[in-house]
């Protein structure tokens, strides 16, 4: 058996309208479209889709934390180091919040160059470039030589 890669992602989250315009934007900017559903909100491209779901009253209102056990970030794939930068600027367009600004981050992978920000519940998204070569080594072989950095703890 094997994995072919991601189909969905579900998130939960606070406010349903307001999570619905800030994925609406960002994942139709990157090729992303609204698929219609009864149940929850839906964006899907060729690859994945993405849902929404309301958090129940119970939940509502408690902030995300990356470091709480769930989901820690969401990163999502870039087809070149460019469309990354082109995303960024639509980022800063739209008032959105940036958490890292496009860098190089070579402790992740040679060549890896990515951005960070925040959706409207403060969840983590990334926006990677990363050439395939070094990445299908990893993922065939099935670890990484490279010395890995522990965990900060930071929020």
């Amino acid at each position: 058996m094997e994995i072919l890669g991601v189909d969905h992602i579900d998130l939960t989250v606070n406010d349903l309208d307001r999570s619905t315009e800030f994925y609406e934007k960002v994942l139709g900017t990157l090729g992303f479209r609204r698929i219609p559903n009864e149940y929850n909100v839906v964006f899907g491209n060729r690859f994945m889709t993405v849902g929404l779901y309301l958090s129940t009253p119970a939940e509502r209102g408690i902030a995300f934390h990356r470091y709480r056990v769930g989901l820690h970030h969401l990163a999502f794939k870039a087809r070149q180091r460019a469309d990354v930068d082109a995303l960024h600027a639509f980022l800063v367009r739209e008032g959105i919040s940036i958490l890292d600004l496009p860098a190089d981050y070579p402790q992740y992978a040679p060549n890896y160059y990515a951005l960070f920000f925040a959706d409207p519940d403060g969840m983590k998204i990334e926006f990677v470039h990363c050439p395939y070569g070094y990445w299908r080594r990893v993922q065939a072989d099935g670890h990484d030589e490279r010395p890995r950095f522990a965990p900060q703890g930071d929020a």
